[in-house]
């Protein structure tokens, strides 16, 4: 910015850029919404008052709001790349988000991370990035690549890089893992921030997780997770995903005077439910749906996760902050009318005003290595006629440990029984390493006659299959793996749905509504054919089987895991 320039343009010497008048100004660091005029020069907010400018825009009493920020999100589970992923938020008024690239890290390791800065590179989407901490998740799992301290601080004085992602292995950090540590201390030396997951850890183990420097969590699921987390000077990003929807148990735990240690991000979430409800405004409108005054709402969206992350200059419409604005119809609907990053106009009536070529590189494609798959690999012997089953909980990523009576046929194998909804799970190393296949049992998926599988399995992406028939399955996964990762949907022995992501088996190179299309497809196909319980996301929710962060029970190549143990257990109990 030329300061003098600047400050010419701010005191009435020189024309402003842009001037915004009949507008309604929400100042989210006083709770005020402000009718005057709002002043742009060289990409920054001259501030307000009786400008004049280059172009004047007259917006009919509509709201102008700072841009949105998600606070924490996966770009790879868009199933898009940061392009096309740009498009699809940007128009719903999201203009910065900071991103943990841990899936195609899992999969692609620094080279995938690099990929990930250069497609998002120039976009009117600001990416900023957190350096994955747990590549692989844990020690319990395969994947195709592992970060250490020493491979992360080749990245960390990259100008896009803030801090260090969600540290997930919290059992290694409180136990004082030196690898663990060496990681934070990369970060505290940096006076990095370092994000949270730490579902269902309380007392002295969160306070050795919060001291040793972990300032966020994104995994609370009840308003008393919230509370002492809050207690402790963490700040809380509420998450409203296509699976994980806490806002609804969460938003009435956000009060005055905490309301500044809240944010808002999506995690996770699919492009239809952001082609359908919307990204960061969604979060927004839900808020004030249940209650929330809609300048706290605003402010949880853009003030409170700039001060959280440190963003200098963003979440405000203030002298000498980036004229990210988003201009508003209501302070209910939060429908968006335009979008303006650094002043230049980049959406418009829901509809992205830019484009980028696709920057997709050998590094992150052809990356599902695994040998073609017999239904005999399904095979599942079984000591007794008890087990443990993975019981799936609607629109959470946390599953039950449940213990249930299940079928065994003459030679001892699992046997499904039509009348009981308990499925097998498969997850197969697919980095071209051990080739290892954990199998298990899961409940209140309720599929019949077919399966699913995906190349997407958080957070190490081996691939993951559900479904009552061995045939089924093994078709679902050669599917994939011929077609370089995706999501394949089998029914009676014909493969019926195929939705190829070939960048890093997580990512689409075609646009967004492209991709929702076909995973729309898929989803009906999954529900009205196969009959997939309707309180859960097929795809999504079947990809956080494998995830043995997230309690109480999940299953990894290497087998079925006890989260709450932090082990594996057998299946069959004696």
């Amino acid at each position: 910015m030329d300061l003098k320039n600047f400050i010419d343009a701010a005191v009435g010497r020189k024309k402003a850029d842009i001037v915004f008048r009949n507008g309604k100004i929400i100042n989210v660091f006083t709770g005020e919404i402000i009718e005057n005029t709002l002043a742009v020069k060289d990409g920054k907010i001259l501030g307000y008052g009786a400008y004049e400018g280059v172009v004047e825009i007259d917006v009919k009493g509509a709201y102008l709001s700072p841009g949105f920020i998600d606070a924490h999100v996966h770009i790879e589970s868009s199933l898009t790349t940061p392009e096309h992923f740009a498009s699809l938020v940007v128009p719903r008024g999201t203009t910065t988000v900071v991103a943990d690239p841990h899936e195609i890290a899992n999969v692609a390791g620094l080279e995938g991370i690099r990929y990930m800065l250069d497609a998002s590179e120039g976009l009117p989407l600001e990416c900023l990035f957190m350096l994955p901490s747990c590549v692989p998740a844990t020690p319990f799992e395969n994947s195709g690549a592992k970060l250490s301290a020493s491979d992360l601080v080749k990245l960390a004085g990259e100008p896009r890089v803030l801090g260090l992602g969600e540290m997930m292995d919290y059992p290694s950090l409180i136990e004082g893992d030196p690898a663990v540590l060496e990681k934070m201390q990369m970060a505290l030396d940096r006076n990095m921030p370092i994000d949270g997951h730490a579902p269902m850890v309380d007392r002295k183990e969160l306070n050795a997780y919060i001291g040793a420097g972990v300032g966020t969590d994104h995994e609370c699921s009840t308003p008393e997770e919230m509370r002492s987390r809050l207690r402790r000077g963490m700040y809380v990003l509420i998450r409203e995903g296509s699976a994980a929807r806490n806002l609804k148990n969460l938003i009435h735990g956000v009060k005055l005077y905490n309301l500044r240690r809240c944010a808002f991000c999506t995690d996770d979430k699919q492009p239809e439910d952001i082609l359908k409800d919307g990204h960061i405004n969604y979060n927004i409108r839900e808020a004030i749906d249940l209650g929330m005054d809609p300048v706290w709402a605003v402010q949880m969206a853009t003030l409170n996760p700039a001060e959280c992350y440190h963003l200098k200059g963003k979440g405000a419409l203030a002298p000498g902050y980036d004229a990210d604005i988003v201009i508003l119809d209501d302070l209910k609907s939060i429908h968006v009318q335009q979008v303006y990053k650094k002043g230049v106009l980049v959406a418009e009536d829901e509809k992205a005003l830019f484009s980028q070529p696709s920057r997709v590189t050998d590094a992150v494609v052809n990356t599902v290595k695994v040998r073609k798959i017999r239904a005999e690999d399904f095979s599942l012997p079984m000591e007794t006629d008890v087990a443990r089953v993975i019981r799936i909980l609607p629109h959470s990523l946390v599953t039950e440990n449940a213990v249930r009576k299940i079928e065994r046929d003459e030679n001892g194998l699992f046997k499904i029984h039509p009348d009981l909804d308990i499925l097998k799970i498969a997850v197969i190393e697919r980095h071209g390493g051990k080739g290892t296949i954990g199998l298990g049992l899961v409940e209140n998926y309720r599929l019949k006659g077919g399966a699913i599988a995906s190349s997407i399995g958080h957070d190490s992406h081996n691939l993951i299959v559900v479904g009552d028939r061995d045939e089924d399955m093994a078709l679902a996964v050669n599917s994939l793996a011929a077609s370089g990762g995706g999501i394949s949907v089998v029914a009676n022995g014909e493969l019926v749905g195929l939705l190829p992501l070939p960048i890093g088996g997580l990512m689409s190179d075609k646009p967004a509504e492209e991709v929702s299309a076909s995973l729309k497809d898929l989803l009906n196909t999954a529900v009205h054919t196969l009959g997939v319980n309707k309180e859960v996301d097929p795809f999504m929710t079947l990809a956080f089987m494998a995830l043995p962060v997230i309690p109480e029970l999940k299953l990894t190549d290497e087998g079925l895991f006890d989260v709450l143990k932090f082990e594996f257990v057998d299946l069959c109990i004696k």
